[in-house]
């Protein structure tokens, strides 16, 4: 079985990214990537201090709007319309989650779709959903980029998506449909399971249930996909990070990504391709 490096994928999408950003500059175009985070969730503040080193490393101007905890849904609801006015900025990105009185939908659904870099927007959704077009949400693209790293040829391939989320799931599947993928979505209320993923050429495990897809579950020549990540105990007392799918009993596998270092990597490399997409797009009016 091949480990697909996600790190090292990441790496060459950022440098391309950088490469895109550059030629933009030199067509007159800064590109801009707006960060709202309310609260100080501690999570939060550790991704957000990650985008923006990565937004700096590739030569995205970034501006960071950091808001107390008690900001009201109207006043965020009005920093959104304030940015979607802003020509400087090309891609939104609310940090989530949200404060309990801030209504999530709403604040997601205010952002313009063309500025919806994370791919949130109902218009991104149907725009994706129908083929034609509209900003792809983060870590469903670096799924498929893993994808592409060592499958030429999808068509007539069997692919199972464990796990129906709004955020990987469907969007994955969608992706899948388009380059002819025979699709299967599972959920929590599927039954025979390991049966379903059995048949399958490619599985993405997204389920948040760590070590769910046994190695048993997987056929010879399968790629697999991790999205899940976990932290569970050790017999130490400390703690490790484990993905939806038993690594270690891939063996038999064609490929499959590690975690860490595998999808999780690929999340803000992504967002910033869609924020220079974004860049690209307004530029051609």
């Amino acid at each position: 079985m091949t480990p697909i490096d996600g790190r090292a994928i990441a790496l060459e999408l950022s440098r391309q990214t950088a490469a895109d950003v550059a030629a933009l500059a030199a067509r007159g175009v800064d590109v801009g990537l707006a960060v709202v985070l309310v609260g100080n969730d501690p999570a939060s503040e550790v991704y957000v201090a990650r985008k923006m080193a990565e937004t700096a490393r590739v030569g995205i101007r970034s501006f960071e709007h950091r808001l107390p905890a008690d900001t009201s849904e109207a006043a965020l609801l009005a920093l959104i319309d304030a940015l979607n006015k802003d020509a400087a900025v090309h891609g939104i990105l609310v940090q989530l989650p949200l404060p309990g009185h801030i209504e999530a939908g709403r604040v997601l659904d205010r952002i313009a779709p063309g500025k919806d870099v994370d791919g949130f927007h109902p218009v991104n959704v149907g725009r994706l959903s129908s083929g034609t077009g509209g900003l792809v949400p983060c870590t469903p693209l670096g799924c498929m980029l893993l994808l592409d790293s060592v499958i030429q040829e999808y068509r007539g391939l069997n692919a199972v998506v464990i796990g129906k989320s709004n955020i990987v799931g469907k969007p994955v599947a969608m992706l899948l449909l388009e380059r002819e993928c025979t699709v299967t979505i599972t959920h929590i209320e599927t039954r025979g399971l390991a049966d379903i993923v059995r048949g399958a050429d490619i599985v993405v495990a997204a389920a948040g249930a760590p070590r769910l897809v046994r190695g048993d579950w997987v056929k010879p020549g399968a790629v697999v996909i991790d999205v899940g990540i976990t932290r569970v105990a050790r017999e130490d007392g400390r703690t490790r990070l484990v993905g939806d799918t038993a690594f270690d009993e891939l063996a038999h596998a064609r490929a499959a990504t590690p975690v860490p270092g595998g999808v999780g990597p690929m999340t803000i490399a992504c967002l910033l391709a869609n924020t220079v997409r974004a860049a690209t797009l307004a530029d051609r009016g």
